[in-house]
């Protein structure tokens, strides 16, 4: 049996008549009358029965009409979702986002949540290296990262670039409001991220291109701890701008640093040449959207 057949046979038990059903169904009787024998020769027992003018369900048939309900029901609600998910309506967002991510994404999130209320979310938080890895393995289906990295699997959307800073306590005696690479060599410092990665291997290079050795005391891939340390006065820190704008930092003092060379490129990968959600082409949408009205005010 198929869900037209399961179809024909809710109309015959709730219309109790063949002509009626059929009628119902937009049928011939004798296409109708052949659909019911075949069902009834399938399961090797009468379904109805006549009972003067009108069919009768047998046992058999009440059970199958239970069933007939609840199938053609699943139906429908798997057409209904199947086409709420291709639309952006329903389904799940997985999310890769970088520990420096873009400013205002929680707020960017909710936006989205308001507009698409049946999504889900599964939202993963790495380095830029290992985002890539995840959307090449389909954890997640699009990541916000860091650049550079090598992306040649990749469809990219470039969002922004943004300045570095240098940060110390506010205790400390205060730097004017830009400062040099230089200015920084001799004060202990602390890195963001790890040895390897990202923002890392920027700074490092910065530092190297400038002919300068920074004195390095900590790294430190956490963002609430390193700001912790710096505020508790262990060192400074340089860190993109979006962590200035995303965290509110009483007691952090900070200095635009001056390198054009030492700028944070951030962007949105997707996997190239595969198949993306209708809600991440959504998100999409709504990311690229609310960057370029922040770069344009």
């Amino acid at each position: 049996m198929d869900i037209r057949q399961l179809r024909y046979f809710i109309a015959i038990v709730e219309e109790r008549k063949i002509s009626a059903a059929a009628e119902r169904l937009h049928l011939s009787q004798p296409p109708l009358s052949q659909q019911l024998k075949a069902m009834e020769d399938e399961l090797g027992t009468k379904l109805v029965e006549r009972n003067g003018k009108f069919l009768g369900v047998t046992e058999a048939g009440k059970a199958l009409y239970k069933y007939a309900l609840q199938m053609t029901q699943l139906m429908e609600e798997a057409k209904i979702e199947v086409k709420e998910v291709g639309s952006g309506e329903s389904g799940k967002l997985t999310l890769g986002i970088n520990t420096f991510s873009v400013a205002g994404l929680p707020g960017l999130l909710q936006q989205f949540h308001n507009k698409h209320p049946k999504i889900t979310y599964k939202i993963h938080q790495n380095e830029s290296s290992q985002l890539c890895q995840l959307v090449r393995d389909r954890i997640v289906e699009i990541a916000i990262i860091r650049l550079p990295l090598e992306l040649n699997d990749f469809s990219v959307i470039h969002l922004q670039t943004e300045p570095f800073y240098y940060i110390t306590a506010q205790k400390k005696q205060p730097y004017h409001q830009q400062i040099t690479l230089a200015d920084i060599e001799n004060h202990p410092l602390i890195l963001p991220s790890t040895e390897g990665l990202g923002v890392h291997y920027m700074i490092l290079e910065a530092f190297s291109k400038a002919q300068l050795k920074p004195n390095i005391i900590a790294e430190c891939s956490d963002i609430s701890l390193l700001l912790d340390l710096v505020a508790s006065n262990l060192g400074g820190a340089i860190v993109p701008e979006t962590v200035i704008n995303q965290y509110k930092c009483n007691n952090i003092h900070a200095s635009k640093i001056t390198e054009t060379e030492l700028s944070a490129s951030t962007a949105l990968i997707s996997l190239k040449n595969h198949y993306l959600s209708k809600a991440a082409v959504n998100f999409t949408s709504l990311l690229t959207e609310y960057v370029f009205s922040k770069t344009r005010n």
